[in-house]
C-alpha cells in the first residue's frame, strides 16, 4: 500500500500565510497607484473655427459663417466644446433642431427662421465632429449623440423640448425621446429619418470605415469623390449645392470629420434604432414625420416602416422632394413643424 505524506494545514496556518502575503500587498498600494498612468479624457479635434486659414476656410465661412443664426456660443462639454445658437423669443416654446450625417446645422437655417417667425424658441447646434463642434476621439455611436443632446439641454437650462431631427437626425432623436421621455415635451418630429435602415452593412463599408484607412486618410480621398459627383448633380450656387461643397471642404479641413462619418457609417444611429421608435410607440409622445416622395438616400417606402414602429405617427409628404427637403423645401416643413408643435 502506497501511503501519501498528509500536507494539510489547519486553517489557523492558512490564515497566517494568507496575511504573510496580504500585508505587504496592502503596504505597496499606494505606491503602485501612484506609478500608474492617470486616465486622460479622449483627445479631440477643433472644429470649423480652428481650421487653417486659407482659400478653403474662407469658403467655408462664407458658406456656413459662425453667426449663421446669430452669435450663438459654445458649450464645453465632458467630450469637447459644442456650438450652438438659441434664436427667437424668451418665452417662445422650445424646439431642438438635431442635423444629420454629413451637414451642420445649415440645413435648417430656413426652417429655423420660419419658426422663430411663428414665435419658437429655437436651439440649434453642430453634432460631434461637424462644423463648429469638437471632434473628440471616440465611438460615434447613439449613446454619444443622445448624452450630447440631453448635456446641452443641461448646459442651456431647458428642461423640456420638443424635438426634431433631420437623416440621422431622426434616429438621434427617436433614441432621445426613448431614452429620454422625462425631456421631451410630448412631441417629437422625424424628417426623412434614418435610424431604421434595412440595409446591410457590406464589405465596401466596413473597409471604407476601418480605422486604418480613416486614420490614413483613403477613406477620406474616397468621399470625397462621392461627393464631388453629388455636387456635380446639383446646380452650381444654390444652397443645396452649397451644402454639399461644405461636405468635401469638412474632409479637407477638419481632422476628425472624416472619423466621426465613418465611426457613424459603423456604430452610429442609421441602422438600428427598431427598439426606440417602438419604445416611442408605445408611449403618449406624438410623432411627425415629414419626407419627400424622391427622396434616394432614406428612401419614402421608410414612412411605412415607421409607422408601423410608431402607429400614432402623422405623415406629412412632400412631392417632388429630395433628401435635403429642409433646404429645397424649407417653408414646407418650417410649416408642418411649426403647425405640429403649437
Amino acid at each position: 500500500m502506497v501511503r501519501y505524506l498528509d500536507t494539510s494545514l489547519p486553517p489557523l496556518s492558512l490564515g497566517v500565510i494568507a496575511l504573510g502575503f496580504l500585508v505587504p500587498a496592502l503596504i505597496s498600494l499606494p505606491v503602485v497607484l501612484n506609478s500608474l498612468p492617470t486616465p486622460s479624457k479622449p483627445k479631440r479635434r477643433p472644429g470649423l473655427k480652428a481650421a487653417p486659414e486659407g482659400p478653403l476656410k474662407e469658403r467655408a465661412l462664407d458658406i456656413y459663417p459662425e453667426d449663421i443664426h446669430g452669435p450663438g456660443a459654445y458649450a464645453e462639454l465632458p467630450l469637447g466644446k459644442v456650438k450652438y445658437w438659441i434664436i427667437g423669443p424668451e418665452d417662445g416654446p422650445p424646439v431642438t433642431l438635431i442635423h444629420g450625417f454629413s451637414i451642420p446645422s445649415l440645413v435648417f437655417k430656413d426652417v429655423a427662421k420660419h419658426l422663430v417667425s411663428q414665435g419658437f424658441r429655437v436651439l440649434l447646434y453642430d453634432l460631434y465632429g461637424r462644423g463648429y463642434s469638437d471632434a473628440p476621439d471616440t465611438t460615434y455611436d447613439g449613446t454619444l449623440y443622445i448624452t450630447q443632446v440631453a448635456l446641452l439641454l443641461q448646459h442651456v437650462g431647458w428642461e423640456k423640448t420638443y424635438v426634431a431631427g433631420l437623416s440621422m437626425g431622426g434616429g438621434i432623436t427617436g433614441a432621445f425621446a426613448a431614452t429620454f421621455p422625462n425631456l421631451v415635451n410630448g412631441k417629437i418630429a422625424v424628417i426623412a429619418s434614418a435610424g431604421a435602415m434595412q440595409t446591410t452593412f457590406s464589405i465596401t463599408q466596413r473597409i471604407m470605415t476601418s480605422p486604418l484607412l480613416v486614420s490614413s486618410g483613403v477613406s477620406g480621398l474616397l468621399s470625397k469623390g462621392v461627393q464631388a459627383r453629388r455636387f456635380k448633380a446639383q446646380k452650381a450656387g444654390t444652397p443645396a449645392a452649397q451644402s454639399v461643397e461644405l461636405v468635401g471642404i469638412q474632409m479637407a479641413l477638419l481632422p476628425g470629420y472624416p472619423w466621426a462619418l465613418a465611426s457613424s457609417m459603423r456604430y452610429g444611429p442609421l441602422r438600428g434604432e427598431e427598439d426606440s421608435f417602438a419604445k416611442v410607440g408605445a408611449s403618449d409622445i406624438k410623432v411627425l414625420m415629414i419626407w419627400g416622395t424622391e427622396d434616394s438616400t432614406v428612401p419614402f417606402r421608410y414612412t411605412g416602416v415607421l409607422q408601423k414602429l410608431m402607429p400614432q405617427a402623422e405623415l406629412v409628404t412632400v412631392e417632388g422632394a429630395e433628401h435635403d427637403v429642409t433646404i429645397t423645401h424649407a417653408e414646407v416643413v418650417g410649416a408642418a413643424l411649426a403647425k405640429f408643435f403649437s
